[in-house]
């Protein structure tokens, strides 16, 4: 089996004022890093645009239809808060980047893929079910856990999120779900200033380990060693999505957690190795931040890598 590579070229016409960290150039150097010779493997698929029974899944009607009512003309702007942007591209491209997500786990599901990874933007993790926030619109891994389980019938959906910001937008919309588990590492203090050890949900179903500044790959390995991994085997979910953060890369200008490729590739790996044991292997990634070029393409190059050589375990144990 393949592993899977979602994009559109739509996602690039999500475009930010001068300056902001969530730009255009961010997916251009993550797709520029998966066109090397390793990555052909791939299977490449266009994105399709998420629907509105897809987004309202996730998602409170009113804010779902504000943004898709949005009418934003060219070279314009608005300011949904002080971090989130919109132009006239950005509804577009954030139903393709939940739409990315749909199909991924439609085709990992359903054989024809092993995993899959979304090279997608804007990123979807601070998106709450009433509230587009910190770069986010549409929560993507939110959508697509829900879509699992309406299109697929599956009752117990994890997501673990590795991107230096916790992700208050899927601990929202999972929160009083037994049947959607939501783990988190992440720097505190930071933004957006949610998770918390204490924020559990309603049946223990999210589990916060937030990380000091400066913790490093040792820290960073020990709480999925710890506690991410042993939470995980308790819940055993029938799918495992993953918000694909980089920016707790040591290079990244937004924070400062100090790891590197190889923590990210780790964490891969031991999910994956998991994965093989909870659900046959099915794993759907996609991109969330990462805000320096360089080390958010070797990071994502680290991530996909590993997805590859895990690709066959379902195969292996058919």
């Amino acid at each position: 089996m393949s592993t899977g590579l979602f994009t559109h070229p739509d996602c690039l016409g999500h475009v930010t004022p001068p300056g902001h960290p969530e730009r255009v150039e961010r997916l251009t150097a993550v797709l520029a890093a998966l066109e090397a010779d390793e990555f052909r493997p791939l299977a490449r698929r266009e994105a399709p645009l998420a629907d509105r029974a897809d987004l309202v899944r996730a998602h409170d009607d009113g804010l779902v239809d504000r943004l898709l009512a949005l009418e934003i003309g060219p070279g314009a702007f608005v300011q949904i808060d002080g971090d989130t942007v919109m132009s006239a591209g950005s509804v577009q491209a954030a139903r393709r980047a939940a739409g990315a997500m749909t199909a991924a786990i439609d085709a990992v599901l359903s054989g024809p893929m092993g995993n899959a990874f979304c090279a997608v933007r804007p990123p979807g993790h601070h998106a709450e079910r009433r509230a587009a926030m910190g770069f986010c619109l549409f929560n993507s891994v939110a959508i697509g856990a829900l879509h699992a389980r309406a299109h697929h019938g599956l009752t117990r959906i994890a997501v673990v999120d590795f991107d230096v910001h916790h992700g208050n937008g899927t601990q929202d919309i999972f929160f009083d779900d037994p049947d959607l588990f939501y783990a988190s590492t992440h720097q505190s203090p930071l933004y957006p200033g949610t998770g918390y050890p204490e924020e559990r949900g309603i049946a223990g179903n999210i589990l916060n380990v937030p990380l000091r500044p400066g913790s490093g790959g040792i820290a960073f390995r020990a709480a999925f060693e710890n506690a991410i991994l042993p939470a995980l085997d308790q819940f055993s979910p029938q799918l495992l999505l993953v918000s694909a953060g980089f920016d707790a890369h040591r290079a990244d200008p937004l924070a400062q957690l100090e790891l590197n490729e190889s923590d990210f590739a780790w964490a891969t790996q031991r999910l994956c190795e998991g994965a093989s044991q909870w659900c046959e292997g099915r794993v759907v990634s996609t991109l969330e931040g990462g805000y320096d070029l360089a080390a958010l393409a070797a990071s994502t190059a680290a991530h996909v890598r590993v997805l590859m050589q895990n690709s066959n375990c379902r195969l292996a144990q058919s």
